[in-house]
């Protein structure tokens, strides 16, 4: 295919829409619809434009009517109003009671906080220009707009003001001394937030407040008003004595606090653990948050923790699972912001399960957990993903999706006993869907590739392969491999996957052991393995791929993937070298010694190879050696595969130095390789035009070298 084709066929996926979020409202009960309840069902959804090279973002109503009575069903579906675009919104919340919406936008002027009502724009204040504070937040990781329970006030994280260390600076300067002061910042993707405040706005009064009494050696995020709205309740993350990158990292020390207004300040979990996603009942009585453990593994198997506000007493909900058990594995991502039932009994979320994604309720009572997707009761959708967005008046809505299926919204509502199915309703199907053929793989390790410490462990992969195709040729294998290391490939619709596929290629997503979804021992399995448990797991699924199905070309085989996926890629050319015919990948880890001293992780370079970090710790020869020996460069000289380096100029977790030894490695032994640089890039290369010029290159080398 030529590349102009490539690009359309890039932009065609590209522009299919992706879930973002969504809210649910119930309207008041009309007196010509007794035994009827009416909910508003808003999603907001997010689409590649490649002419903007932006990504847009958009949102649109439904309006369900649904039983009265305890056995709640939608009925009827009134079809959807024209899409509106949510042009600068940063962060907006519906109050509980009138409905008002809150969006802080970022316009021209500044950033805007506006609230409206039905009658349209009720207030504007341009919180820049109130100069209370710098940049609201509005990342995963601190970002929060929180109404009171009188909807008087909002609650939202912001950075703090710089005036005042102007004016220190200032006197500085004047004594002749420096002013060119370091200021640390929470590393990739939080790149300039350093010191994080809570900040309240008076809607009545139009004041902005910065909140006074958060420890000093901590930076709040996460934040909510506790019910009396006399309070607030944060995420406190401890950045003493220095700052790590904080980015898909759940291992960092941190605590649940109270803070009231008066400035009192108490802390309301165990110390020395990691702490996130605070959730308060729809009654007020209880507060559910997710804890970890600190420093190994930067992402990992979660517990549920439950703490009534009247006793204070804290006590597990759900306890970290070290082997899945039967259709559950754990927790392992953050829950939606709406997450309880009306009764305040059950909590919703969704979670890894081995090769998928599913949806999960967790009863209080029973402590027991039940899957809440349809794939055992109807297979005539059989999504490998689901997402749980919100859960509203138990209403649950849902983003599903499969390799040959992009993101469709569901809804449905709770069942009124456990095992009772839900009747999904799908609202919005995709635009398009695609005839691949996926299938899910389970993977045993060979004897000799057992863990001795964590034996018995398995692992997974899905493999996605064009449904028609020519079977006088057999068909390309291209290898994907995920970053992380401890994140997942679902059974769920990834464009690179897809695009790929339309290509004419068989791609295998693996899930090695470390993967989120196997249980917390296939996670720990993986610390002091890397480059040599995780490798020879992709191999051999390479291996069970190849035997499953013998449309798949064995002598044509390619392997890609980014960061931990690089890494795994470069060490698979460079130890199975007359396997691999090419390789792509974004900002590998290629040595590990050098990385070291460059990673806004650092404590992962010494985690992941079995050594203890500790904040003091200095390098040393055992240590650097140990880097090396489990780094792909120890393998570069073996490397005859082409290679594409695509580099971020501006990542923070993966220098992209590391990126560059290597090609320096190939090019003096006049390898076949190439390298894109994109110098406004980060970690993600998530920039729209970005994405899209390496998914062009990355088909142009497979195209040229498989």
């Amino acid at each position: 295919m030529e590349p102009g084709q490539i690009s359309g066929l890039y932009g065609e996926l590209a522009a299919l829409p992706g879930l973002l979020s969504a809210h649910v409202t119930e309207q008041q009960q009309q007196e010509q619809l007794p035994d009827r309840r009416i909910y508003t069902v808003t999603a907001e959804w997010s689409q590649a434009d490649l002419v903007r090279g932006s990504a847009l973002r958009y949102s649109q109503q439904w309006t369900l009517f649904a039983d009265r009575n305890e056995h709640k069903s939608v009925r009827t579906v009134l079809p959807p109003g024209p899409c509106s675009p949510a042009s600068g919104e940063l962060l907006s919340a519906l109050s509980p009671v009138r409905g008002l919406r809150a969006v802080v936008r970022e316009t021209g002027v500044g950033q805007l906080l506006e609230i409206w009502d039905s009658h349209g724009l009720r207030k504007c204040l341009n919180l820049t220009a109130l100069r209370q504070h710098g940049r609201v937040y509005d990342d995963a990781q601190f970002g929060c707009l929180s109404w009171s329970g009188c909807e008087n006030k909002l609650l939202y994280v912001a950075e703090k003001s710089r005036k005042a260390s102007a004016d220190a600076l200032d006197e500085v300067a004047s004594s002749g001394k420096d002013r060119s002061v370091y200021c640390e910042d929470w590393g990739e993707g939080l790149t300039n937030k350093s010191v994080p405040v809570m900040c309240v706005v008076n809607l009545q009064s139009g004041a902005v407040t910065v909140l006074q009494g958060v420890p000093r050696d901590v930076s709040p995020g996460q934040a909510l008003w506790a019910p009396s709205s006399q309070s607030v309740l944060f995420v406190g993350w401890y950045h003493e004595p220095f700052r790590l990158g904080l980015k898909f990292c759940s291992n960092r020390r941190s605590a649940l606090f109270k803070l009231n207004l008066d400035g009192s300040c108490e802390r309301l979990s165990v110390d020395n653990m990691s702490v996130s996603c605070p959730r308060l009942s729809p009654d007020g009585s209880t507060l559910i948050y997710l804890q970890g453990q600190v420093f190994g593994p930067h992402n990992q198997c979660l517990s549920l923790q439950q703490l009534d506000l009247d006793s204070g007493k804290t006590s597990p909900l759900l306890d970290v699972v070290s082997r899945p058990q039967k259709e559950f594995a754990g927790v392992y991502e953050a829950l939606p912001p709406c997450c309880w039932s009306e009764d305040s009994q059950r909590v919703l979320f969704s979670s890894a399960c081995r090769n998928r994604k599913d949806v999960f309720m967790l009863d209080r009572r029973s402590k027991r957990v039940t899957s809440l997707s349809d794939r055992f009761f109807d297979l005539s959708k059989p999504y490998g993903s689901w997402k749980l967005l919100t859960v509203q008046k138990d209403l649950m809505v849902v983003c599903c999706s499969s390799p040959s299926a992009p993101p469709t919204l569901r809804v449905g509502f709770l069942p009124s006993s456990t095992g009772e199915p839900v009747t999904w309703l799908t609202l919005q199907e995709p635009t398009k869907t695609f005839d691949f053929h996926w299938t899910l793989l389970d993977v045993t390790p060979a004897a000799e590739e057992e863990n001795t410490q964590y034996s018995g462990l398995d692992f997974g992969a899905v493999l996605v392969k064009p449904s028609s195709f020519l079977h006088r040729v057999k068909i390309p294998l291209v290898v994907f491999i995920h970053g992380g290391p401890h994140s997942q490939f679902p059974a769920g619709w990834n464009t690179t996957t897809a695009g790929l596929v339309k290509l004419g290629f068989a791609v295998l997503m693996v899930n090695y052991r470390g993967s989120t979804g196997f249980g917390q021992d296939s996670i720990l399995s993986l610390i002091g393995h890397i480059g040599g448990q995780d490798v020879k797991d992709v191999q051999r699924a390479v291996i069970a791929a190849l035997k499953s199905d013998d449309a798949l070309d064995c002598e044509r085989l390619a392997v890609i993937g980014g960061s931990h996926g690089g890494f795994l890629s470069c060490h698979l050319v460079g130890q199975f070298p007359e396997v691999y015919r090419a390789c792509a990948v974004r900002n590998p880890v290629v040595n590990a010694a050098t990385l070291l001293g460059t990673s806004d992780i650092v404590d992962w370079r010494y985690s992941s190879v079995g050594l203890q970090y500790s904040y003091q710790l200095t390098p040393t020869a055992e240590a650097l050696a140990v880097m090396l020996e489990k780094s792909p460069i120890v393998h570069a000289a073996q490397i005859k595969a082409a290679v594409l380096l695509m580099l971020g100029g501006r990542d923070r977790r993966v220098s992209p130095h590391q990126g560059l030894e290597l090609y320096k490695a190939l090019k003096s032994r006049d390898s076949p390789v190439r390298l894109l640089w994109f110098p406004e890039d980060g970690h993600s290369l998530s920039r729209v035009d970005t994405q899209a010029d390496c998914f062009l290159n990355t088909a142009l080398w497979l195209q040229q070298h498989v």
